[in-house]
């Protein structure tokens, strides 16, 4: 009671102000929680000056080396473009489906964020809908996509803080060149190519207002899915465009009238050439970058980076088309090797599983399918582009291998299979079993020119020539005889082609060796056996030169890290096609060792060169801009792993095993070639490598379990024939250049028999002419043979300078041939 009687003497006047106290500090204390509230929803919110340079993901885009666009990686399909290269239309549809009122508020819709909140208390639900633009933006590159009261929060801080940060124009272009648009697009720009297949400044304005709905869900506005729920929502940003003062009605009308015009979803469009190339590019890329913006700004699918490439589109259409004939030759006759793949199928859903198979070809006119159904005589068979078709009985009549069954009848529902068109109706085609790798190389730089590592990529994407381990063969002969030059043999040096075994330790025993084709043929010299491919002639130049030596050059040349038994003098040892071209690159380019390279150089994608490191622009190089001043002459790389003289004696050697050898079906191409033919045991595989002073190509085939090819198999068979079939149009216009000699090299006439200096001549020496050639020996071989041995015959005068040494005149052996 007594506290009542005190609030009845509480002055009147006073009660007056309470409310107006109260409503102060009640006031007080709800600006005070929202200061906390915004406080804690704005800790950790990222900085809204990141915009100013933001950079959205952009694809990898890969050029040969012509600059010839050839593939992009990405994961997310866009193109980054400026706002004033946006049309007007474009954005004017964007606004009329997004946000209206963009030029007009700072960032939010507040009557629209009252709706939402409203909606979201008395509906229970978490809000929806109600971002501007700006919002959008906030979302999509800051916060994140969490449907929550605090992330719609942090979403509208941030808002306010861009709207601040940037003007409208640059938020717009954020924006229209991040949004997602579905069928992997983001950005209106990427979009009109999915969509369209157009660029954006070709689209219609019916087409604008389509890209201008998917926004809100591309997937509930597919073209082809849900056609009439896309017109009905096109139709309505046409007419809000028009609304708004956008457009007039009648190009509202007239919009209207118009289908969507949209295309089926499909890939960007690139020349179909290098599968294994354009892997091995990426391959090698991340190894440097990474594969995404985690790895760091120059990431292979978020870097927007482009690379120049060493691939030459005309000489990988040659390799691959060379290969695959040379394999398809091989398997005629051998049966039907069975579907490239099987899928199950239910109904109509068989284009979509063909379409996920992935599987494309780009031999001849052949065409991957899938077995829908089997009526009577005929299978119906479908494409991807959803296209049916027929394959008789009679276009499938070849056996499965190894079985008397006729392919028709061994086919599946599901089985995607290779066809090619036959009239009216298709014919089944196989892809062979038997593998190989062919890649060809720039022997002064290192580059790599073209690169097939298989039949097809998108179905068998192992990359046998860079990745499969295979045993060279004789094609190692010229490494281990380069490594006997290095230590005192020459040319002309006397080996015994006859029976050699050797004791390898308790644990191996003791080990024979012999000659493919058996036998023995007696004292020869290092040439002969080198044209005749002699196991046994070069298991004892090993053997005298130490194997110690031998297989140091074999590292130093990256062909592989051998221990020293003599079984790798001939070959036992694994390596691959990319490592013994490059060792022959090596022979061609005066033994100056180069890095097998793919990639010219990489750009960032505002242009600058990150890769190689140090690269520099040869400025004032063309000839045209010539001074009359000394040209410029480009810095020597690479690294001397064999002398230059050992090197190019051994090329002027193997050039007769084009001539007399093993490889004698490429004698006819005209010019200068050197190589070497390999065959391992079974055969399992078979081999050829060489090539010209500007291209050197290799190749094997085999099978990927190795087995047997056959007895007729040899390097000289099968693979030889693949290499010509390329190099006879890849050489086409190419300049016919002899193999320089490098300074110091003595040309000596010799009689290749005996390995006996020849001097002037003698009665029927134009009968013995075939057996007398030039050969290379190094100043203090040459002299040194010079007082061991006596003229075959004596010359009525002192020796010419001619017979004595090599010709000054670079020409001079290429125009005689070579042979005396």
């Amino acid at each position: 009671m007594a506290s009542f009687a005190s609030l009845r003497r509480f002055p009147a006047r006073l009660w007056r102000f309470l409310p107006v106290r109260l409503a102060v500090y009640l006031t007080a204390l709800g600006v005070l929680a929202v200061a906390v509230l915004l406080f804690v929803v704005s800790r950790g919110l990222p900085s809204v000056d990141t915009l100013k340079t933001y950079q959205p993901p952009l694809p990898t885009n890969v050029r040969g080396i012509d600059g010839t666009p050839i593939y992009s990686y990405a994961r997310e399909r866009r193109v980054q473009l400026a706002f004033n290269e946006y049309p007007p239309l474009m954005v004017r549809a964007i606004l009329a489906a997004e946000d209206k009122t963009f030029f007009e508020h700072h960032g939010l819709d507040y009557p629209g964020l009252v709706r939402a909140a409203y909606q979201g208390i008395t509906s229970g639900s978490t809000p929806r809908g109600t971002s501007t633009i700006t919002q959008q933006v906030a979302k999509n590159l800051l916060v994140g996509n969490e449907v929550s009261y605090a992330r719609k929060l942090r979403e509208a801080i941030l808002a306010w803080k861009i709207e601040d940060t940037l003007s409208k124009q640059q938020i717009l272009e954020l924006y229209l060149n991040q949004i997602a648009l579905g069928r992997n697009a983001f950005g209106v720009e990427a979009a009109a190519h999915a969509y369209f297949d157009k660029e954006l400044d070709e689209l219609t304005l019916p087409q604008f207002a389509y890209l201008a709905i998917l926004p809100k869900g591309p997937s509930n506005y597919e073209p082809f899915r849900h056609t009439e729920r896309a017109l009905e929502r096109r139709n309505w940003v046409l007419g809000e465009m028009a609304r708004n003062g956008f457009i007039t009605a009648g190009q509202r009308d007239a919009a209207r009238a118009e289908p969507i015009g949209a295309v089926t979803r499909r890939t960007p469009k690139f020349e179909r050439v290098g599968g294994y190339f354009v892997e091995e590019v990426r391959r090698r890329l991340i190894g440097r970058f990474g594969e995404t913006d985690r790895d760091g700004p120059y990431s292979v699918y978020a870097g927007g980076l482009w690379v120049r490439t060493s691939l030459d589109p005309r000489l990988q259409k040659l390799a691959a088309e060379a290969l695959r004939d040379g394999l398809l030759r091989y398997e005629a006759g051998r049966g039907w090797a069975g579907p490239m793949r099987h899928v199950e199928i239910d109904g109509d859903n068989w284009q979509g599983a063909l379409i996920a198979t992935n599987i494309s070809l780009d031999y001849s006119d052949w065409r991957p399918a899938i077995a829908i159904a089997r009526d009577g005589d005929a299978w119906t068979i479908g494409f991807s582009d959803g296209r049916t078709a027929r394959l008789p009985r009679w276009a499938a009549q070849q056996p499965v291998r190894g079985t008397a069954t006729p392919a028709f009848g061994a086919i599946k529902p599901g089985d995607i299979v290779a066809v090619a068109p036959s009239g009216s109706d298709y014919a089944l085609r196989g892809v062979p079993r038997i593998a190989g790798g062919f890649l060809v190389q720039e022997p002064a730089t290192g580059r790599v020119l073209a690169m097939q590592g298989g039949f097809e990529f998108s179905t068998d994407p192992f990359n046998r020539a860079t990745q499969a381990q295979r045993q060279p063969g004789s094609t190692i002969k010229p490494i281990v005889y380069s490594a006997a030059l290095e230590h005192g043999m020459t040319p002309a040096s006397i080996i015994v082609d006859g029976p050699f075994c050797v004791y390898q330790g308790a644990r191996l025993g003791q080990k024979c060796f012999r000659n493919f084709s058996g036998g023995g043929a007696g004292p020869h010299t290092m040439r002969w056996g080198i044209e005749q491919s002699r196991n046994l002639m070069t298991v004892r130049a090993a053997a005298q030169t130490g194997m110690g030596n031998v297989v140091k050059l074999m590292k130093d040349m990256q062909i592989g890290d051998y221990s020293p038994y003599l079984s790798y003098s001939l070959g036992a040892g694994e390596t691959t096609v990319e490592k013994m071209v490059n060792a022959y690159g090596v022979l061609a380019n005066q033994g100056r060792w180069h890095d097998s390279t793919v990639i010219d150089y990489a750009q960032d994608r505002d242009g600058k060169v990150i890769w190689p490191e140090g690269w520099r622009a040869c400025t004032g190089c063309n000839a045209r801009d010539w001074n009359g001043k000394a040209m410029p002459r480009p810095v020597l790389r690479g690294r001397q792993v064999l002398d230059a003289m050992s090197a190019y004696q051994m090329v002027h050697i193997t050039e007769g095993v084009i001539q007399r050898g093993t490889a004698t079906q490429l004698r006819d191409l005209g010019r200068p070639v050197f190589g070497k033919t390999g065959t391992n045991s079974g055969p399992t595989d078979v081999w050829f490598i060489g090539g010209t002073p500007q291209m050197v190509g290799g190749l094997y085939m085999g099978y990927d379990s190795p087995r047997g090819l056959g007895g007729y198999a040899q390097g000289g068979t099968l693979a030889v024939p693949i290499f010509k079939a390329f190099a006879k149009k890849a050489w086409e216009g190419m300049a016919v250049l002899p193999f320089r000699a490098p300074r110091g090299i003595r040309m000596v006439r010799i009689d290749r028999g005996s390995g006996r200096p020849v001097y002037g001549t003698w009665p029927g020496f134009e009968e013995a002419k075939p057996a007398v050639i030039w050969e290379a020996f190094k100043p203090q071989a040459e002299a040194r043979r010079a007082r061991r041995t006596s003229p075959t015959a004596q010359p009525s005068a002192a020796p010419t300078a001619r017979a004595t040494q090599a010709p000054r005149d670079s020409d001079f052996l290429q125009r005689q041939g070579g042979i005396y």
